[in-house]
C-alpha cells in the first residue's frame, strides 16, 4: 500500500480473472502480463472452445508452450497452473457454457476482459453480428451477474468510427440499434442478409468495423451507470517493445506482413497512399494500459466507477509514421534483417494510382510468378507462388480503404492514465516514456526480427548465410536489369 491505495500486483492480489478470446493475440499477451507482472492473483479462467481436432486442455498446453510464455516460466512456473478452461463459445447463447461452470465464474470472478471477436473484413453480416454484437451481449449479462464483479473491460478498435476523420474517446451516437440487428441475424435468411449487407452497414467499409461499432453500444446501453466498465479502442495491433521479449508477435497482419513480403522478394507494389499516416501499438503497450486503466477504474469512488470510460490505445501525439516511410524503411530493413531463401531481391514502392500498381502487379509479381511456378512444375515439385500473390492481393483490397485514408485518434484518456501511477509500478505498467515508435526503425527491425524467429521459424544462426543469399540475388537482379535494358 502507498498512501492508501494498492499497488496495481496488490489490487489483483487474491482475485479471480475472466477473459474472452485468451488464445489470440492480444488475449495471450493480456494472460502472461497478468501472470507475470500480478503474480498473486487467483486465477484466469479464459473462455475456449475444442478447435480443430484438439481438445480446450491440448489448446491452452500449446499456448503455454509458445515463446510468449518464457519470461514466466523463469520467474513464475508455478503460475502457469493458474490458467483455467472454461467450454464455451462466444458466437452461442449463454455463450455455450455449462450451468456449472456459470455458476462458478458468477461466484468466483472480479474482473472480466472481453477480447474475442471475428476480426475478419469479410465475414457475412450474420456471422459478424452473432460474434461481435451479440457475443459482446452474452458477456456483458454474464458480467452483469457476478458477485464479485469490480470491473468489465471491452475491447473495440479505433477503426468502428471510420465516418468520423477525428475519433475522440467517447460513446458515439448509434446509426443502428444493436438490438434489432441481433434480431435481424438471429431471424433473417443469411442470404438475404448478404444482399442487404452493403446498405445495411453504411456508411462503414465492412462488416467488421460495423458490427464492433455495435457492440460498444451493447456495452454503453447496458453498463453505464449501472456496473463498472471500460472500453479499450485499440489501433493496430503489432509486435511487442519490450516484454516478454523485443519483437514477439504471432501474426503477419499489419506493417510486418508487407516487410516480410518484401523481404521474401515476393512483394514489388503497394496499393496505398504513401502519405497517409498508419497508427500502431505494440501489443505490450496495450496489455499495460489495459491493466492500469482496470486498476484505476477499480479503485474510483462511487459517483465515478459507473461511468463508462472510453481509451483510444493509438500513437496520436508520438510519433505519426506514414504508408511511405514503411515502405522506405522496409528497403533498407530487409538488406539489414534479411530473410532465409527469398525469391528475389526485395525492393519495391507504394503508389496511389491504380493503374501504377496494376502494371506493377502483372510484370513485377505476376508473370515472375508464373515462371517460377512453371519450373516447379517441370521439377516435379508443387507450385506455390500463384497462390502466394493471390492471398497478397486479396489481403491489400480488404485494407485498401484503411490504408488510402487517414484518421486522428485522440489519445489524452489514454497517455493521461500513467500519472496516476505509483512509482513502484512505473517498472512494469509504465508504457509512454520512450515509446517504441519514436524510433520506428529500430522498432520495425525488432519487428521484423520477431517474425524471424515466430513466425517464419528461421533460426539465428542462419542469419550469414540469408545475407549472403540476398547479396546473390541482388547481383542476379542487377544483371537482368542491366539486360533487359540493355536490349
Amino acid at each position: 500500500m502507498m498512501g492508501g491505495l494498492p499497488t496495481i500486483p496488490e489490487y489483483f492480489a487474491g482475485k479471480s480473472v475472466f477473459v474472452t478470446g485468451a488464445t489470440g493475440f492480444i488475449g495471450k499477451v493480456l494472460v502472461e502480463k497478468l501472470l507475470r507482472s500480478c503474480p498473486d492473483v487467483a486465477k484466469i479462467y479464459v473462455l475456449i472452445r475444442a478447435k480443430k481436432g484438439k481438445s480446450v486442455e491440448e489448446r491452452i498446453a500449446e499456448m503455454l508452450e509458445l515463446p510468449l510464455f518464457d519470461l514466466l516460466r523463469q520467474t513464475h512456473p508455478e503460475n502457469l497452473k493458474k490458467v483455467v478452461p472454461v467450454v464455451g463459445d462466444v458466437t452461442e447463447l449463454d455463450l455455450g457454457m455449462s450451468a456449472e461452470d456459470r455458476a462458478v465464474l458468477v461466484e468466483d470472478v472480479n474482473f472480466v476482459y472481453h477480447i474475442a471477436a471475428s476480426v475478419r473484413f469479410d465475414d457475412s453480416l450474420h456471422d459478424a453480428i452473432i460474434m461481435n454484437t451479440r457475443g459482446t451481449r452474452e458477456v456483458v449479462l454474464l458480467a452483469k451477474q457476478m458477485k464479485r464483479l469490480e470491473v468489465l473491460v471491452h475491447f473495440s478498435t479505433t477503426y468502428c468510427h471510420t465516418d468520423k476523420p477525428i475519433v475522440e474517446e467517447k460513446i458515439y451516437p448509434p446509426t443502428t440499434d444493436w438490438r434489432q440487428a441481433i434480431e435481424l441475424a438471429e431471424k433473417a435468411d443469411p442470404r438475404v442478409l448478404q444482399v442487404l449487407t452493403a446498405k445495411y452497414t453504411h456508411p462503414f467499409p465492412n462488416t467488421y468495423t460495423f458490427t464492433k461499432g455495435l457492440g460498444e453500444h451493447v456495452v454503453n446501453d447496458l453498463c453505464d451507470g449501472k456496473i463498472p466498465a471500460i472500453i479499450i479502442r485499440p489501433s493496430i495491433v503489432i509486435s511487442s517493445m519490450l516484454e516478454p521479449m523485443p519483437g514477439w508477435l504471432d501474426n503477419f497482419n499489419g506493417p510486418v506482413g508487407i516487410l516480410v513480403a518484401s523481404g521474401k522478394g515476393i512483394l514489388r507494389s503497394v496499393y496505398a497512399n504513401p502519405d497517409v499516416i498508419s497508427d500502431y501499438v505494440p501489443c505490450d503497450i496495450l496489455a499495460k494500459g489495459t491493466i492500469l486503466a482496470t486498476w484505476k477504474k477499480g479503485l474510483e469512488i462511487q459517483e465515478e466507477k459507473h461511468k463508462l470510460q472510453v481509451y483510444n490505445g493509438s500513437s496520436n501525439k508520438i510519433r505519426p509514421v506514414t504508408m511511405g516511410e514503411i515502405v522506405n524503411m522496409g528497403k533498407r530493413l530487409c538488406w539489414d534483417t534479411p530473410l532465409n531463401d527469398i525469391m528475389w531481391y526485395p525492393n519495391g514502392s507504394v503508389t496511389k494510382c491504380w493503374y501504377n500498381n496494376y502494371l506493377k502487379l502483372i510484370f513485377y509479381q505476376l508473370l515472375p510468378a508464373l515462371f517460377i511456378d512453371g519450373f516447379l512444375l517441370l521439377l516435379k515439385k508443387k507450385p506455390m507462388l500463384i497462390k502466394i500473390h493471390r492471398k497478397i492481393f486479396i489481403a491489400n483490397c480488404a485494407v485498401e480503404y484503411f490504408i488510402s485514408n487517414e484518421w486522428t485518434f485522440k489519445n489524452d484518456a489514454t497517455i493521461g492514465l500513467e500519472q496516476h501511477l505509483l512509482p513502484s509500478d512505473i517498472e512494469a505498467f509504465s508504457y509512454h516514456k520512450d515509446h517504441p515508435l519514436s524510433e520506428p526503425y529500430a522498432f520495425f527491425t525488432s519487428g521484423l526480427m520477431g517474425a524471424r524467429r515466430y513466425l517464419l521459424k528461421e533460426p539465428d544462426d542462419t542469419f550469414p548465410q540469408a545475407k549472403i543469399h540476398s547479396r546473390r540475388m541482388w547481383l542476379i537482379g542487377q544483371t537482368f536489369n542491366s539486360l533487359w535494358y540493355g536490349i
